[in-house]
């Protein structure tokens, strides 16, 4: 799978997304799928022929790469979009079934007759209610985690976000303590920010629409309850003791003696 069939696969998800879904995945691909293909991997390349020490002792080098660099940052980055993007298809699990499900009720209700129908089905947009309502809520929290846990490994992988200009090694075969030189460090610091910041403002839009489908929900939850029939009754029966109340204080008013 290339990049371009994952987006047409979360482009289905997007129909159904509210809006901040929607400025989510567009974040997702233009400031991070996209500048990792046109700018990152044209800047870091093959970065341990350009990994150049100041030792010729064999195998010192390729230590001394794989100490600082245990995973390619293309590769980390690559992986983390995988796993940000895979909750999503919960959710287009979770539409395709419901959209087979009313389709075999269509065709058991209407039979060679539902041909329309179905293909109203299938633009149709669901709303995030119900059962669709977790499955939304749920890839939210999963993409959070693992937007967080992957800067909390890219930071810990790579002691922070900034790309020195050298580094010294000690690690075994190197007779000594080397010096290793990074090619283009400042470069690679300024995409590894971008990079961190468009992760960053990613949860920002996780977040946020989680708490709006949350409060959203609240606010549903507490609207139903009050107009509960239940509810209702006892509202009427309140207002109507209060009315037998002022009904009765009156009454008693007008038969008192007066002086």
């Amino acid at each position: 799978m290339n990049w371009a069939q994952l987006y047409s696969l979360l482009g289905g998800v997007n129909k159904h997304s509210t809006s901040l879904g929607k400025v989510w995945l567009s974040v997702l691909f233009i400031f991070r799928i996209m500048i990792l293909i046109v700018a990152v991997e044209s800047v870091w390349g093959d970065e341990q022929s350009d990994f150049t020490c100041n030792t010729l002792q064999p195998g010192c080098k390729n230590v001394c790469y794989d100490h600082y660099f245990p995973i390619s940052h293309i590769r980390l980055w690559s992986l983390q979009l995988i796993f940000v993007s895979t909750p999503a298809l919960l959710v287009a699990m979770h539409v395709a079934h419901s959209i087979r499900e009313e389709k075999k009720d269509l065709i058991r209700t209407m039979g060679d007759k539902a041909d329309v129908d179905i293909e109203m089905l299938k633009k149709k947009k669901f709303h995030i209610v119900g059962p669709l309502w977790w499955t939304y809520t749920v890839s939210l929290f999963f993409r959070l985690l693992f937007e967080a846990a992957f800067m909390y490994a890219f930071y810990y992988l790579y002691s922070g976000f900034h790309m020195p200009r050298l580094v010294k090694c000690d690690a075994w075969p190197c007779p000594n303590t080397v010096d290793c030189f990074i090619s283009r460090p400042t470069e690679k610091t300024v995409f590894t920010i971008f990079m961190i910041a468009a992760s960053s403002l990613c949860i920002v839009l996780n977040v946020a629409e989680l708490s709006y489908l949350i409060v959203k929900a609240l606010l549903g939850y507490c609207r139903k309850q009050r107009c509960h029939p239940s509810h209702v009754s006892k509202n009427k029966e309140c207002h109507q003791n209060k009315r037998n109340e002022i009904l009765l204080l009156e009454s008693s008013k007008a038969s008192a003696p007066q002086k």
